[in-house]
Formats: C-alpha cells, structure tokens, sequence
C-alpha cells in the first residue's frame, strides 16, 4: 500500500472513530425554551448559556411559547438527534400537559431523553394581605377554620385549567375539607393582579413569582408546597407539616431528542452540571428564588416519570381537560 493510502486510510478510520460529541459541536446549539421571554425559566436558561459557553460553544436561546408549552416541546421531540438542539422540560410540559391535553403531539415518556434537572422551585400559598388583615388570617389553620365557618366565601385564582396553581389549590381544598371557587385567568401573570387588587382572595404560586410581593408587604405567605420549608422564605411552614406528604413543586430542566447518542448527551451533562454547580449559578439563581439541581440523565428521567405519575391522579382528581 502506498504512503498516499495509507494516510487516507488512517484519516478516514479517525474520522469513523471520531467521537460524535465533536459532531454536537459543529454549530450552535439551539435551546428551545417553550416558554415567552423575561420569565424565571426563561432567565434561568439563558443565565446556563452563558456559563457554558467555554465548554459547548454558543447556545443560543429559542423562545417558543404556545398550548402550555407544547408547541416549544414539540419543537424538541421532532429535531434530529444530534446534540445540535436541545430543550426545556417542565412541570406542565412532561408531567401535567399529558394527561391534561385531549390530544399530544409529543409522548412525554418516549420522545425525550433527560440531561439534566435545572431548578426546583417551591410553590408558595400566599393571600392578599389586606383581606388577610381583614379576616385575621395568619396561619393555614386561620384559613382552612375561615372557610370552614364561612361556606363558599372564599375564592382562588391561577394561571388557568390545569396549571400548577390550579392543581395545587385543589389537592389544598381535597386534603383541608373546604370549598373555595377556584377563578383561572389566561396566565400566572393576570392571577397574580387578581390576587393583589382584590379579584380573588388567596393563590397557590411559584415563589419566583410571588417573592417581590411577598417582600413588598402586598402578599401575605402562609405555606410552602414543598416537603421543606423554604431557606428563602424564613418562618414559613410547608403545608406537609398541616398535610402529610403533601407536595408540589415548580421544576425544570434539560431534554434532548430521543435517540441522541448517550456520548452526546453525556457531553451535554457534563458541561451543564459544571454550570448548575459554579457558585455564580446559585447566587444568579437565589435572586430568581431558584434552586439548581444538578442530576444524572438517569436521575432525571426517572424523576420525570414520577412526576407524570403522580400528576395523572391529581388532574383527574380535579377534573381539568383542555380539548
């Protein structure tokens, strides 16, 4: 064999042996966030673009916001498997969204493959401090007596049929005996107007969200949905102490295609979790009132199987279908 072939030889067995975490980086990578711009997950994502950009390249985030995550999620289902995009899972979109939607365009079980959780966030019941004054509500137990004592006065808002706080305010009502009209707007956003002009007396959001409320004096917390109180929120008892095992919780994190080579998406992890991990990460993070999670692809996965499990039974219990 000539020396010519030789090293053509040599080059096309590198070449075929080369591992396809090069190929993932070939271009940029395309986060799909199913989400619109300027919200916690949204902040979040994009802060982890940046601290990775030694390690993977240019993320760049891509906004896709529509049917409660859906359309951004099945943005992601449907791309190649390659590394090259990758997205965002979340509550709604790979654990609610299934059993809440008539039809999916996604399977949220067999469609993804996990890299990494990214956040929890504690969701929080919080009541309009002014009716909370008026009604001399200070406690879970003020409430759930209030209620109790007066039949159907009490009303709650959320983001719509079907979203955390709706669920969540009904595994409330269901574990606590009581009746409140439950009130969805189009969004978190507007619930969160209701509840701080009056419109309806108490919510159950992400602490993200209702923090700078809370802090301001607006908004009164009385519980935590997550099995912990919360470091953020101190004094705050979570409802697991009125309600044994009672939680939910706001999370998000990292899919890729299903079928992506698991040296990709092993890459993919690597880098991901470096950045969950780097202390500016956290400090970036406990602003968003966010934790960072760092998981295994494995770790992950699971975890989301459990959540859908578990939120097949709550929606039913609620009764909430979007057609």
């Amino acid at each position: 064999m000539s020396r010519r072939n030789i090293l053509l030889s040599a080059a096309a067995l590198a070449s075929a042996l080369a591992s396809p975490l090069s190929h993932a980086q070939e271009g940029p990578i395309r986060l799909i966030v199913p989400y619109a711009p300027g919200g916690p997950l949204d902040a979040t994502s994009r802060a982890l673009a940046e601290r990775v950009r030694d390690t993977l390249g240019t993320v760049v985030i891509d906004n896709k916001a529509g049917a409660g995550g859906n359309i951004g999620a099945d943005a992601v289902a449907k791309a190649a498997p390659d590394g090259l995009t990758i997205g965002l899972a979340a509550t709604a979109t790979h654990a609610v969204n299934p059993w809440l939607y008539s039809r999916m365009p996604y399977d949220a079980a067999k469609d993804f493959a996990g890299i990494t959780q990214m956040v929890s966030v504690p969701n929080v019941l919080v009541i309009n401090a002014a009716k909370a004054a008026e009604l001399k509500i200070n406690t879970v137990a003020d409430l759930i007596a209030y209620a109790k004592a007066n039949p159907a006065k009490l009303n709650y808002g959320s983001g719509g049929n079907g979203s955390a706080g709706h669920l969540a305010g009904e595994m409330f009502k269901q574990r606590a005996g009581i009746f409140a009209l439950h009130i969805p707007y189009r969004g978190a956003s507007p619930a969160q107007l209701a509840l701080l002009a009056g419109e309806v007396d108490f919510n159950i959001d992400n602490l993200a969200a209702a923090a700078p409320n809370i802090r301001s004096g607006k908004l009164k917390a009385l519980a935590v949905t997550s099995p912990q109180a919360s470091a953020a929120l101190p004094g705050v008892p979570p409802l697991s102490n009125t309600f044994k095992g009672f939680s939910i919780e706001t999370w998000w994190g990292l899919v890729a295609p299903a079928g992506t080579p698991k040296p990709i998406i092993a890459n993919l992890n690597k880098a991901f979790v470096a950045a969950l991990n780097a202390p500016e990460t956290k400090t970036r993070f406990a602003a968003l009132m966010a934790e960072p999670v760092a998981t295994t692809p494995e770790q992950f996965d699971a975890f989301m199987a459990s959540e859908r499990a578990k939120y097949q039974q709550v929606v039913k219990a609620s009764g909430a279908k979007v057609d």
